[in-house]
């Protein structure tokens, strides 16, 4: 999470560039309450991920009685007598976080402050529905690969996290990728790339973009990025399941056209404009 969120939310971007005030960055995460609020606290949110993987579990029995199916992009030829595998990433997809994003509006502060503690406390609980997902698929005889962009140095934290929710985990192989590991950049290609060599790759599950795509098809401005949704509709549902995340994202980075507001009223300003009455 922290290696998506230094790409993904404009506030670390702010942060790092001194832009905005202390006072700035507790009106932000004042602003961010509510979806914070409707993560922890709505039954459609926590009914939607369960109906995502619900959804998932149809989906990997037909994907392992087709020897012809692929979920990712970077699958090349003769992948049909690999064994299987799925791709999940962890930050909101398997981990729910909404607790550190809750600290930082109570104590006004923003990201990156507090999240190696966060991580490393090991406290996260298990997205609804992942747990049932994740242990079918171990059942059907699927590795069950963790692609994340937590950076390197939370592997320990991370693995035992994973275990102590009584998620499935091998360790005949490295089946947790993290961001800074074998110099592994925030763009999971070149790590979709590597399990697909000995893996034929079911299912993806992510709350971003780039959990599917390449960076550079997924950083553009947020009309394009729209566009992105059509041009995989077939992908959607079926291969590619996607956790809503209201807390954060590229998303809201795209709206400002990958660029960083001079101030916290640029922002505002780029944000009304974006309204579309």
């Amino acid at each position: 999470m922290k290696s998506l969120r230094q790409i993904f939310l404009i506030l670390f971007i702010f942060f790092n560039n001194n832009t905005f005030s202390s006072e700035d960055d507790k009106t932000f995460q004042e602003q961010s309450m509510l979806s914070v609020l409707y993560a922890q606290t709505s039954a459609e949110f926590s009914a939607n991920n369960i109906q995502t993987y619900n959804n998932a579990k149809v989906h990997l029995d037909k994907a392992l009685a087709d020897d012809s199916w692929t979920a990712a992009l970077e699958q090349k030829d003769n992948y049909q007598n690999k064994k299987p595998a799925i791709i999940l990433d962890i930050d909101e997809t398997v981990f729910d976080n909404s607790p550190f994003q809750a600290r930082t509006i109570i104590k006004g502060l923003s990201y990156p402050n507090g999240w190696v503690e966060w991580a490393n406390e090991g406290q996260a609980t298990a997205v609804a529905g992942v747990s049932d997902f994740l242990k079918y698929a171990d059942k059907k005889g699927v590795k069950i690969f963790y692609v994340t962009n937590r950076i390197h140095i939370l592997e320990k934290a991370t693995k035992k996290n994973l275990i102590e929710l009584g998620l499935p985990f091998d360790d005949d192989i490295d089946v947790l990728l993290m961001k800074e590991e074998n110099g592994w950049t925030s763009d999971k290609t070149s790590r979709r790339e590597l399990i697909a060599k000995d893996y034929r790759i079911l299912l993806m599950v992510g709350d971003q973009l780039t959990d599917f795509i390449s960076a550079d098809e997924a950083y553009v401005h947020h009309v394009e990025r729209k566009k992105i949704a059509s041009k995989y509709s077939d992908m959607w549902g079926k291969k590619w399941f996607v956790i809503t995340n209201p807390m954060y994202g590229r998303w809201e980075y795209s709206i400002y056209d990958n660029e960083t507001p001079e101030s916290e009223e640029a922002a505002k300003a780029i944000r009304i404009n974006s309204l579309r009455p």
